[in-house]
């Protein structure tokens, strides 16, 4: 079987991968040189804390446990277990807590909830005032920014692979096969379109006007070195009214009587921070729905974050040297782990796994793979 892949983000990487690893022959197209997109402008988390329980769950946990076997492979990727911490400053968000590790499938998460010592114990760097912390054992890392370089050289070594970069594909031409902007016509046995948050142009023609995805924006930022470990990635309460895995009668006393921040409330934010192999930190981060996206970054979260990350290390943040904002698309009915649409003939469109797409991309990638009968 030959399958075409249009798009090097992590999703249709992934795609790359189940196809190769069954024995059979992959072109990878991007329109860029390599992937830009949102697959490099995250945290490079296998977030399973909160993910919402039933399938989505399934999923995290099951890409999970495929991205561990990856890294084994392709070391590259800078795959480590690190769990995550959130760190507790009132009763409140404690409740919150409480009621997640109270949830049927918190054994599956890996859920603790610990007190600062303990938690101080699995991260030292985490100095400042909290009097509790939820613990995740289940979520992980990789490294965004060099991911899919090193799964790219690990498909070439297989000899059936080949990437085709700068070249953006046009046209669907007869039954899974794709023509790019050079002129070329790739065919295939199968074309999987994993365009990311390009839902213009070909992708609307395909799937129409009214494809269920929308895109969110995001703002992020890095640190020069901590100069010591942060031995698990970190959120903090806000997480809790972010993800769907903390709703409960908790979360609604929190939400009442502890309101977010202004700032973190107008710009829909949370907490989250993963050291990178550096040792800079991964901050963010933010969410923006409505269209048309600003162009420009906004100082007023970077100066919010900053504000909550020293709390929890107690000391001053290292110089930030890069800040950035990513799109992502997202399934506009969030309880779906992603849109996954024939479009033509051997066509098929994968995208919308919003905030997802790093944590569940090799689950998603299988599940198409059996239904297809790779």
């Amino acid at each position: 079987m030959r399958v075409i892949v249009v798009g090097a983000g992590v999703v249709g990487t992934m795609h790359a991968w189940h196809a190769v690893s069954r024995g059979h022959e992959v072109v990878q197209i991007e329109r860029e040189s390599e992937a830009r997109g949102a697959s490099l402008r995250n945290f490079g988390q296998i977030w399973v804390s909160g993910r919402a329980g039933g399938e989505e769950l399934e999923t995290a946990l099951r890409a999970r446990e495929l991205w561990e076997g990856i890294g084994r492979r392709v070391p590259g990727l800078g795959f480590r277990a690190c769990g995550s911490l959130t760190p507790l400053r009132t009763e409140a968000e404690a409740a919150v807590a409480e009621a997640a590790v109270a949830r049927a499938d918190a054994a599956a998460r890996g859920y603790k909830l610990l007190t600062a010592g303990e938690a101080r114990a699995l991260n030292p760097a985490l100095r400042g005032s909290f009097t509790a912390a939820l613990w995740c054992e289940r979520d992980a890392a990789v490294e965004p920014r060099t991911a899919q370089l090193a799964l790219k050289e690990e498909l070439l070594a297989s000899g059936r692979y080949t990437f085709l970069g700068g070249r953006e594909v046009r046209e669907v031409v007869g039954t899974a096969s794709v023509r790019d902007d050079h002129g070329d016509v790739h065919t295939g046995d199968a074309v999987i379109m994993a365009t990311g948050a390009w839902l213009g142009g070909l992708v609307r023609e395909l799937a129409g006007p009214e494809l269920p995805v929308r895109r969110v924006r995001l703002q992020m930022m890095q640190t020069d070195p901590l100069g010591e470990p942060l031995t698990t990635s970190v959120a903090d309460a806000d997480s809790f009214r972010y993800y769907p895995a903390y709703r409960s009668e908790a979360l609604d006393a929190l939400n009442a009587h502890q309101p977010q921040d202004p700032v973190a409330a107008e710009h829909r934010m949370q907490l989250l921070m993963v050291q990178r192999s550096d040792g800079g930190l991964t901050i963010g981060d933010t969410h923006e729905y409505e269209h048309p996206f600003a162009f420009d970054t906004v100082e007023e979260p970077y100066e919010h974050l900053t504000r909550v990350v020293e709390a929890f290390l107690g000391r001053p943040l290292p110089r930030i040297r890069h800040r950035w904002a990513g799109v992502y698309a997202q399934c506009t009915d969030t309880s779906r782990v992603v849109h996954r649409q024939q479009v033509r003939d051997g066509v098929w469109l994968i995208t919308g796994p919003g905030g997802r797409g790093m944590t569940c991309s090799p689950a998603i990638a299988e599940t198409t793979a059996d239904q297809l009968g790779w």
